[in-house]
């Protein structure tokens, strides 16, 4: 091989492994969520994670940070998304796919962009591209969905595959839905300031699950709050639910039951894909148990 074919060859070979060295990012993608702690209570992101894999994200979009996640390269999904609930102003934005630039080049802008046609294979070797969910039988699951963003340009930020994994219709449109409404109007009825939501992907405990041998799928989804300012008259049937609350949703109807039962008696289109509600310190044992990691999610556990 000639010098200079050398010279190419390893220039391009130095670009496509570029984003799979965390240390050499820069920018909203880096090994922190420095740029954007807001999104966490106390500016403290969860403890216990052990960060080999995982790349933050400060999820950037029209100049303006909307959300936090935390990124997994190999399995190509947000192992967590982490943001400040706010109802929506207005309706649901049409979705318009964005992908993260930084994941693919350290250089490259540091807002998240829409796909083009066709998408930059150096794109589809960094991170999860539309390709991967086509007839795959899942739908596009939200980590922070669009209606818990208050903003026009909020709502729109959420729709990126960062901050999506692949979620049966039946749990994203179903339980999980009336979670996602539940959990919004607690925060409507009696959270008197700032809620910290962090919501998740629980994989696999023995075999991994894959769309296009590239997406990690999900057994379960996970979701918990932080609500450290309430109403102080909250009704009896409340009160446990303050000032933190979590949840876990099957996103496979033929799981055992350990984690979550299953309603036989639910209708056959959202059969076994129920959502167990729980403490904080359940969540968090069963997600140190699946993930062999001590997670603590809020600071002081909102305390």
């Amino acid at each position: 091989m000639s010098q200079r074919k050398m010279l190419q060859f390893s220039t391009g070979a130095l670009l496509l492994l570029l984003p799979w060295f965390g240390g050499l990012v820069l920018g909203e993608i880096s090994d922190d969520f420095s740029q954007c702690l807001d999104f966490f209570y106390n500016e403290t992101p969860p403890k216990g994670i052990n960060a080999a894999g995982y790349q933050p994200i400060c999820q950037r979009y029209k100049n303006q940070y909307h959300f936090a996640s935390l990124y997994h390269r190999q399995h190509r999904a947000p192992l967590y998304s982490a943001y400040i609930l706010s109802p929506a102003d207005g309706k649901r934005p049409s979705p318009i796919w964005k992908y993260e630039p930084q994941l693919v080049f350290s250089g490259a802008s540091s807002e998240m962009d829409h796909f083009h046609t066709p998408v930059d294979q150096n794109v589809v070797e960094s991170q999860a591209v539309l390709d991967d969910y086509r007839n795959s039988n899942f739908s596009k699951g939200h980590l922070n969905p669009s209606m818990h963003e208050k903003t026009k340009e909020g709502r729109e930020a959420t729709f990126t595959l960062t901050n999506i994994v692949p979620q049966r219709a039946g749990s994203n449109s179903g339980p999980w839905n009336v979670l996602e409404n539940e959990v919004l109007n607690k925060f409507n009825r009696f959270c008197k300031g700032s809620m910290y939501v962090i919501t998740g992907a629980m994989p696999y405990e023995s075999e991994s699950r894959w769309i296009n041998n590239r997406v990690s799928v999900p057994e379960y989804m996970w979701s918990a709050y932080c609500c450290p300012s309430y109403r102080s008259d909250l009704p009896d049937s409340v009160k446990p639910f303050f000032p933190t609350y979590a949840a876990v949703g099957r996103n496979d109807r033929n799981s055992g039951e350990e984690i979550v039962p299953v309603n036989v008696k639910a209708r056959a289109s959202i059969r076994g894909y129920d959502v167990r509600r729980m403490s904080l310190e359940t969540l968090e044992g069963i997600l140190a148990q699946r993930l062999a990691m001590p997670i603590s999610l809020f600071d002081g556990q909102c305390e």
